[in-house]
């Protein structure tokens, strides 16, 4: 199975949690893609999962699962959402993206700082096949970083149930309660209902 990502560190978590379900996955490089950049110009995080997923499922004829995810901040209607990846304007870089968060919430009370992260996963087959899943994490915005670990919003994310962020709570918790593992967990199901 291929995994439609240039994230490297979404790469290694989905690697991490695929691995307790007998499945290898390999990156877009391994299957000879290169840096193949696909657009993501859908309006929800499931478009963007499903463009992913088909694009290198059809190039490649074999199954590729992809996903598309990001931060939702209530106060602020929901942002940055689908633009998660490129809030401050610069795509890709995780401490920008943070440091505008958290200016954006400097007067925000914490009772006012709920947030929650969603991750969309789709699984597309070359014969047009696909299964989509969706997990998420509930939580809050810190007043400021926490922790060394992680990477994108991990460090000003803390979860529900929690007082540390997950980049202070380590991947060994955010495999088992995060986004991403509570839509891979569907997707499990999704494919015992297919056998």
């Amino acid at each position: 199975m291929i995994a439609a990502t240039q994230n490297k560190g979404k790469l290694k978590e989905l690697r991490l949690i695929t691995e307790k379900y007998g499945q290898q996955l390999i990156s877009m490089a391994e299957a000879g893609l290169g840096d193949l950049d696909i657009e993501e110009n859908g309006e929800t995080f499931a478009e963007n999962s499903y463009i992913k997923a088909s694009t290198v499922a059809n190039l490649t004829g074999k199954p590729c699962i992809a996903d598309d995810s990001g931060l939702c901040v209530d106060v602020l209607g929901g942002a940055p959402g689908i633009h998660s990846a490129r809030y401050s304007g610069v795509h890709g870089d995780d401490q920008a993206n943070r440091t505008k968060l958290l200016a954006d919430l400097k007067d925000v009370p914490m009772e006012q700082r709920t947030a929650h992260f969603t991750c969309c996963i789709t699984l597309c087959w070359p014969d047009g096949r696909k299964l989509v899943a969706e997990g998420i994490c509930p939580g809050h915005i810190a007043f400021e970083e926490q922790g060394e670990g992680g990477f994108g919003y991990d460090k000003v994310f803390v979860p529900e149930g929690y007082d540390e962020s997950f980049a202070s709570l380590g991947v060994d918790v955010k495999n088992k309660i995060g986004h991403r593992a509570r839509a891979l967990a569907r997707l499990e199901d999704l494919l015992d209902g297919e056998n």
